[in-house]
């Protein structure tokens, strides 16, 4: 297929990555489905078509089962035990990052701070540092920030011309997720960087001023003035203390604080935490 826009080159070859889970509390939510496969350039699977169906170890609430299909008698008769599943999950991001490649997840933060717990809750160790990522959620809301209504996977893929047959189903979701960040990616090249460390970054950025503008983070005033600033790292610093202060930020997450006063880059586990998600999700 000829392309002869000009876009940038990290949307031309991309992983995908979604869950389906048991619920929406991002520490006690297990896994049901899963699917990270990688895409081509005109959005197609390539290579092994990988997607999961696991046995969460506890039952799937109907409110779940209604939202994704699977029930927890389903999950018992043909999952796989989670432990498996949270493993494999695990090395195939990883071989995306080690290949470079960028992985792209609609709201990113939940299904990463998921993925997070599950790890740990099987004694697996956590993907550290995961990046690049690319969340087409902070890119729409970047490049068309006043457009109303809601900002969901269904709505995205209507606005970008992209066809969701059938939402809620991992590899579904997770394909037309990277479909909407290519159909971005060449609308609005110009806005976009091309390089994808900066991207990473900028999706930080863009998300913290987003949510520092709404009120969103006690204890950070003059939310003009920050932006202008763009984040500098005191910024940042002051932004973790101040909420850890206010009791609205888990103690664990202070290691970012160092992070940042070492000059390290943020990865997605800090940007999950500061940025996208709402602070009474956050409790001690």
């Amino acid at each position: 297929m000829f392309d002869f826009v000009d876009r940038p080159a990290w949307s031309k070859a991309m992983a995908v990555f979604d869950l389906e889970t048991t619920g929406l509390d991002l520490r006690e939510a297990r896994i049901v489905t899963a699917c990270a496969v990688e895409i081509d350039q005109d959005g197609n699977i390539t290579g092994a078509n990988k997607e999961w169906l696991a046995d969460p170890g506890i039952e799937i609430p109907v409110a779940a089962s209604n939202v994704h299909g699977v029930t927890t008698e389903i999950a018992r008769a043909n999952g796989r035990p989670a432990n498996e599943v949270v493993g494999e999950l695990l090395d195939t991001l990883r071989g995306f990052f080690a290949r470079g490649l960028p992985v792209v997840a609609f709201n990113a933060p939940y299904d990463f701070t998921i993925l997070h717990y599950e790890a740990l809750r099987h004694s697996l160790e956590p993907i550290s540092d995961p990046r690049p990522v690319i969340d087409p959620m902070v890119l729409d809301k970047f490049v068309d920030t006043y457009r109303s209504g809601k900002r969901t996977l269904e709505v995205a893929s209507k606005v970008y011309g992209v066809t969701l047959e059938d939402a809620h189903n991992a590899t579904a979701d997770a394909v037309a997720a990277g479909r909407v960040a290519q159909a971005i990616a060449k609308k609005y090249s110009d806005k976009l960087p091309d390089d994808l460390d900066v991207l990473h970054n900028s999706q930080i950025e863009w998300s913290f001023i987003r949510e520092v503008s709404k009120g969103n983070f006690p204890g950070v005033h003059d939310p003009a003035r920050l932006a202008v600033e763009a984040l500098g790292a005191e910024v940042l610093v002051s932004s973790v203390e101040a909420l850890y202060t206010t009791g609205s930020i888990h103690d664990s997450l202070l290691t970012g604080v160092e992070r940042v006063r070492s000059g390290r880059d943020f990865n997605v586990e800090y940007w999950v935490f500061l940025s996208v998600l709402p602070l009474d999700s956050l409790g001690a």
